[in-house]
């Protein structure tokens, strides 16, 4: 499932969601300070154009949760939403349900990137 859902995943809706990662890492990196956040998205937008065959580990420590916030407020809610919107929609047929299952992670992603890692899932190996 792991290729052909990511490239079923990248023709209907992956594109747009990887898009908009981009744009706010792009955004982000405009400053100095913002840099190191703007990385982060550039290795989400990453996650979000291959979702499958991945997952998402958290590790809280207090500067990440500092960043949290930070992101909650100015990025994360119109990707939240944007995501959440597509998951809801996807789960209209039976078919897109998986897809769905990929749009909500990325939308706990969209709320707290920081402290989270991507790694290589083994159940899709």
């Amino acid at each position: 499932m792991g290729c052909l859902g990511n490239l079923i995943w990248l023709i209907f809706g992956g594109l747009a969601g990887d898009l908009s990662w981009l744009v706010a890492g792009c955004l982000w990196c405009l400053t100095i300070v913002g840099i190191p956040i703007g990385m982060q998205c550039f290795k989400l937008a990453g996650l979000s154009f291959w979702p499958f065959g991945k997952e998402v580990v958290y590790s809280n420590s207090g500067f990440s949760f500092l960043v949290n916030i930070i992101w909650l407020v100015v990025s994360g809610l119109p990707l939240a939403l944007a995501h959440c919107l597509s998951g809801i929609l996807l789960t209209l047929t039976i078919i897109g349900i998986p897809f769905a299952k990929q749009s909500f992670k990325l939308a706990k992603l969209a709320l707290m990137p920081f402290g989270a890692r991507v790694v290589t899932s083994s159940r899709y190996y």
